[in-house]
């Protein structure tokens, strides 16, 4: 499998009641497979995995399978704070029919970079599928240092790709000269796909790509096809849509945009709140000149 391209972070749409809503969560992937988007990766930190329950989590993984039908990959987020309930995450996704994994960084543990290793490492094992190690210290409060990285690169024929957050492209830059490219860089941060490709890598598990997945994988595609000039346009068209997606932690922005767009509804759910009022107004005005609205 070629792990390039746009690959959407999927939002997890709600009811009124505050149920999974599969009709919009259905109408969302379609949405996405139209516009070409390279992969589907429900239940991660965008998707609100932390809150869904686990027949929640089971089904989102149901309908991304049900409604990608093959045609494309399916890459289950199966973050926690412990070794053993991501080692049964990963069975339980596995036996499911996804396609490859993503695997967070233990969070809230603090753990050293060998109970990194040792973490990825055990994961990695569980399993038959290829694992994408997610990167985010801004949320986990751990940095995965680019040495553990080329460790399980190596030790682990399994990790095949990180997925990189760290917003360090000193960072980026180390991974690629320890791993020699054989560990696949996707970025996490969708204000520095352009950049990251720049230096090697090949992708981004994206936020952005709820809103925008056409123009966020012909982003990816142009680089890749070595038309520089026109992913930089592509990048700076972006780029005030990618900022006003965070106005507030994620994803509370980017569901009031599919809920202004008419997509789904906005809330998320607690302990995250709806965009504060004071955020309506640029966040509007960002998708009405991204031509979104």
């Amino acid at each position: 499998m070629r792990w390039e391209g746009s690959y959407v972070a999927l939002v997890t749409p709600f009811d009124s009641e505050g149920r999974l809503d599969e009709e919009s969560y259905r109408a969302l992937i379609r949405r996405q497979i139209r516009a070409g988007t390279a992969g589907l990766v429900p239940c991660g930190s965008t998707g609100e995995a932390a809150a869904l329950s686990h027949e929640e989590y089971r089904r989102c993984l149901e309908i991304g399978l049900e409604e990608s039908r093959g045609d494309v990959p399916v890459v289950a987020g199966v973050g926690t704070n412990s070794t053993w309930k991501t080692v049964e995450a990963v069975r339980e996704a596995e036996s499911l029919g996804v396609d490859a994994l993503l695997a967070l960084a233990p969070y809230y543990n603090k753990p050293t970079q060998e109970g990194l290793y040792q973490h990825f490492r055990a994961v990695a094992r569980a399993t038959r599928l290829p694992v994408i190690v997610y990167n985010i210290p801004g949320r986990t409060a751990v940095n995965i240092a680019p040495k553990t990285l080329a460790r399980l690169a190596k030790d682990c024929p399994n990790v095949v790709a990180v997925k990189e957050a760290s917003g360090s492209l000193d960072q980026a830059s180390e991974i690629m000269i320890l791993t020699s490219g054989k560990l696949t860089i996707l970025s996490g941060d969708d204000n520095l796909t352009l950049p990251l490709l720049s230096i090697g890598a090949r992708g981004v598990i994206s936020v952005v790509a709820n809103v925008a997945p056409k123009e966020t994988q012909a982003l990816c595609a142009a680089f890749l096809k070595g038309d520089a000039k026109k992913a930089r346009a592509l990048h700076l068209e972006l780029f005030p849509l990618i900022k006003a997606l965070f106005l507030e932690t994620n994803p509370i922005p980017v569901k009031a945009a599919l809920g202004m767009m008419g997509l789904c509804r906005p809330e998320p759910r607690l302990p995250l709140t709806p965009l504060s009022d004071e955020y309506k107004p640029a966040l509007k005005k960002a998708l009405k000149d991204a031509g979104l609205l």
